[in-house]
């Protein structure tokens, strides 16, 4: 008994890993959609060629997540990854212009500072 409730602790752990991880690269990629949507946020503050980028890394993120729902934690972490790879320079480059403390989209939101960055924005001047 004890060996089956242990097999299915691991199965349940690698199950929320893969959600937890789909949840975040889904997250990330509508966020980023939303904000370059908004002309008050991201939207406005990019250039036509930073924006046109990160829509098109957007985009050929969500319809990877769309055909591979089925998608292990470890390939949707990298998928993030490779989204993050496309946006934090622009984000930098952006922030390194006035982008403004707490960046674009407000505090909190994804996108808003660059990812693997620390948070010691004064992101409550916003």
């Amino acid at each position: 008994m004890i060996k089956d409730s242990e097999k299915f602790a691991d199965e349940d752990r690698k199950v929320k890993d893969r959600v937890d991880a789909k949840n975040e690269l889904e997250s990330y990629a509508y966020s980023l959609k939303t904000q370059l949507n908004d002309k008050e946020k991201l939207g406005g503050k990019l250039s036509d060629t930073d924006k046109q980028t990160i829509e098109e890394a957007v985009e050929e993120q969500i319809k990877w997540l769309e055909s591979n729902q089925g998608a292990e934690a470890d390939e949707l972490k990298e998928h993030k990854k490779k989204l993050e790879e496309i946006v934090t320079p622009i984000m930098t480059k952006l922030y390194g212009q006035g982008g403004g403390a707490g960046g674009p989209g407000g505090p909190g939101g994804p996108g808003d500072v660059p990812p693997h960055s620390s948070h010691g924005h004064d992101d409550d001047s916003l």
